[in-house]
């Protein structure tokens, strides 16, 4: 009995922990997927260097050091991190990928993918011109987390790609998934289209642009 209600209030504080961070129809859209239904609203995002102030850490206790992952830390990665089994972070880095990253010492803080190449994603072709980027799989790890961390790491690939000549940064983020819709905003990167996707059954795709918005390339 004692162990059926330490379930019961572990599920709960799950829950409680859910809607706090505003994830309630992020986990409501995660569990009818399950079902067949895979319904996701998603912003196509962009940011230039022009429209981003360069953020700061909050911490004076770390020293930390910029640096490009290669197979070594993408194993490690792979090794440590439970829940990204779907995700062939060796294949982006073997598609021509670039991971950036973080390290405290030798501890892995944070990494970031960047895309140069047009690709699918929901079966929606995103073409990537000769000044474009993607940046993708955005990780803090946990007892890193709460510092700015993600908004620093982003700006230092913000950094390295407009010395490279690369001057839009293109994301991203499920509608639903406010901790993401956060991220973007903090990181001064705009939505300029509102996309719906439908998968049925993982056989049938769907696509409809739902609104475009306009960009603006600094924030009054």
């Amino acid at each position: 009995m004692e162990s059926d209600n330490r379930g019961v209030k572990n599920r709960l504080k799950s829950i409680l922990t859910i809607i706090k961070h505003g994830m309630f129809w992020h986990g409501v859209r995660n569990n009818v997927a399950r079902l067949g239904l895979d319904v996701m609203p998603y912003h196509w995002s962009k940011a230039t260097i022009h429209s981003v102030d360069a953020p700061t850490i909050k911490a004076n206790d770390l020293d930390l050091k910029f640096s490009v992952f290669g197979e070594s830390e993408i194993n490690f990665i792979k090794s440590t991190i439970k829940g990204i089994e779907n995700k062939n972070l060796l294949a982006y880095l073997k598609n021509g990928e670039t991971c950036i990253g973080l390290k405290q010492h030798t501890d892995i803080v944070a990494f970031l993918f960047i895309r140069r190449q047009s690709f699918y994603f929901r079966n929606h072709y995103f073409n990537l011109g000769d000044n474009d980027s993607y940046l993708h799989s955005m990780y803090v790890f946990e007892k890193y987390r709460g510092r700015n961390i993600a908004s620093y790491l982003r700006y230092q690939g913000f950094t390295l790609l407009e010395k490279e000549g690369i001057t839009n940064f293109y994301s991203i983020s499920e509608y639903f998934n406010k901790s993401a819709i956060k991220y973007q905003r903090k990181s001064n990167s705009q939505p300029i289209k509102l996309y719906l996707s439908v998968i049925v059954f993982k056989k049938k795709t769907l696509n409809y642009t739902l609104k475009s918005f306009k960009f603006a390339t600094s924030y009054s």
